[in-house]
C-alpha cells in the first residue's frame, strides 16, 4: 500500500483527542422513578458532547436539591475542591445556585458554567420567604461563574433580565428531538395524553377540572409522570378524580419509559399540558417529534417548543394557566371541529420534520464550554 494511503487509513482510526468537561448533577438524575425534562436532558448530553470534542466526567450529588443538608453541601465542596485550577465545569443549577458559598469561591480557580432548567425562584407552591432567599442565592451564584445556559431563548431572557446578568454570558442551548415514528392515534380525536412529572408546577389538578366539565364528550386521558415527588398533590388528585367521577376515563400511569412510554405516545391523539411554569416543555416536542398536536398553557418557553411548521403552521392550542374554563372550551372545538384537527396535525407533521435534534444541542454547549476564560492567571 503506498505510504500516502497507508497514513490516511491510520488516521481514520486515531480517536479524535477528546477535551474534558466535569458535569455535577443531582444525585437522582438516573432514577427511573422520578423522570423530568431536566434529567433527560443531562444524561443526553453526556452521550452527546464527545461527538463535538468534550468527554464528559459525571459526579451525582445526593441531597434534597436544591435545599440540601449538611453531607450534600461537603459532597459537593469536596467534588469541586479536589479539582485541578482551569478545569471546565458543567454544574447542573438544582446543584449550584442554591450554594453560592460553595460554588463562588471556586470561581476564582475553575472554569465555571452553570446549565439552569428552572430559576428556582419559579417553581410553583414555594413558600415567597422561600422563593426570595432562593432566588437570592441563585443571583450570586450566577453572577459569580463565566457563562450561564439556559433551555430556551425565553430562559435566557428572563435570567438576563431577572437577576441582572450580562447578556454575553447567557447563552441558549434548547432541548433536542429524537424523530419517532407517526403516532397512529387511537380514533384520531378521543385519546388525550398528558407526560408531566405529578406535581403541582404541572398543574393536573386543572387538567382534571377542565376535563370534569366536559364529560359528554368520549375522552380518556392518561397522566404520564412520576408520582413519588409530591405525595400530597398526587393524593389530591385522586381525590379530585373520585369526586367527579372519572376513574373509569382518567388514569395516573405514574413513571414511563423505552418502549412502555413510545406505546402511551403511538396511541395518542393530542397532548395536553396545563402547566404554570415551563422554561421549555420537553414533553412538547417529544409529542411533535410524533406528528401529535399540543394544547397546552402559554407559559415560559412553550410557544418556543411548539413552534411553526415551515408552512408557518401552528401545531397547537395555547391558553392561558389558571384557566380551566379556557382549556374545556378548546378541548370541545378540537371535538366538535373537523377542520381544526386536520389543521393542526397537518402543522404538527410540519412541525416534527423541523425539529432539531440533540446534536444541535451538543453543538452549543460545547460552544460555551470552548469559550470559557482560562481561569489560572485569576487563581495565580
Amino acid at each position: 500500500m503506498p505510504v500516502q494511503h497507508a497514513a490516511l487509513k491510520n488516521a481514520e482510526i486515531i480517536p479524535m483527542s477528546l477535551r474534558t468537561a466535569h458535569f455535577v448533577m443531582p444525585g437522582g438524575v438516573d432514577d427511573p422513578a422520578m423522570p423530568s425534562g431536566g434529567n433527560a436532558y443531562d444524561r443526553r448530553i453526556c452521550l452527546d458532547l464527545p461527538g463535538f470534542g468534550w468527554q464528559v466526567h459525571k459526579h451525582l450529588v445526593d441531597g434534597s436539591w436544591p435545599r440540601p443538608g449538611a453531607d450534600a453541601r461537603a459532597e459537593l465542596a469536596r467534588t469541586l475542591r479536589e479539582l485541578p485550577d482551569g478545569t471546565v465545569v458543567l454544574l447542573d443549577g438544582l446543584v449550584a445556585c442554591p450554594v453560592p458559598e460553595i460554588v463562588v469561591p471556586e470561581a476564582e480557580r475553575l472554569r465555571l458554567a452553570v446549565l439552569v432548567h428552572l430559576p428556582l425562584g419559579d417553581e410553583t407552591g414555594l413558600d415567597p420567604a422561600v422563593a426570595a432567599e432562593l432566588d437570592r442565592l441563585e443571583r450570586t451564584t450566577l453572577r459569580a461563574v463565566s457563562a450561564v445556559v439556559a433551555t430556551s431563548d425565553w430562559a435566557v431572557r428572563r435570567l438576563v433580565s431577572h437577576h441582572g446578568l450580562a447578556p454575553d454570558r447567557v447563552h441558549a442551548a434548547a432541548p433536542g428531538a429524537d424523530i419517532a415514528p407517526l403516532a397512529s392515534g387511537t380514533d384520531g380525536v378521543s385519546r388525550l395524553l398528558c407526560v408531566a412529572a405529578v406535581t403541582l408546577r404541572k398543574g393536573q389538578h386543572r387538567l382534571i377540572e377542565a376535563l370534569a366539565t366536559v364529560t359528554d364528550l368520549p375522552w380518556t386521558c392518561s397522566f404520564v409522570g412520576g408520582l413519588g415527588q409530591d405525595p400530597e398533590y398526587v393524593a389530591r388528585l385522586r381525590a379530585l378524580i373520585d369526586q367527579h367521577g372519572l376513574g373509569d376515563r382518567l388514569h395516573l400511569a405514574g413513571p414511563q419509559a423505552g418502549a412502555e412510554l413510545d406505546a402511551s405516545y403511538a396511541a395518542a391523539d393530542l397532548m395536553v399540558l396545563a402547566s404554570y411554569a415551563e422554561t421549555y416543555g420537553m414533553a412538547v416536542t417529544e409529542a411533535l417529534a410524533r406528528g401529535i398536536p399540543v394544547l397546552a398553557t402559554d407559559v415560559g418557553g412553550v410557544p418556543e417548543a411548539v413552534g411553526r411548521a415551515p408552512d408557518g403552521g401552528v401545531p397547537g392550542i395555547l391558553v392561558p394557566p389558571e384557566d380551566p374554563a379556557a382549556l374545556a372550551a378548546e378541548l370541545r372545538g378540537w371535538f366538535g371541529e373537523a377542520d381544526v384537527r386536520r389543521r393542526l396535525k397537518a402543522a404538527a407533521r410540519g412541525r416534527r420534520a423541523a425539529l432539531d435534534g440533540w446534536a444541535t444541542t451538543a453543538r452549543s454547549l460545547a460552544g460555551v464550554l470552548s469559550r470559557l476564560p482560562d481561569t489560572s492567571r485569576r487563581a495565580a
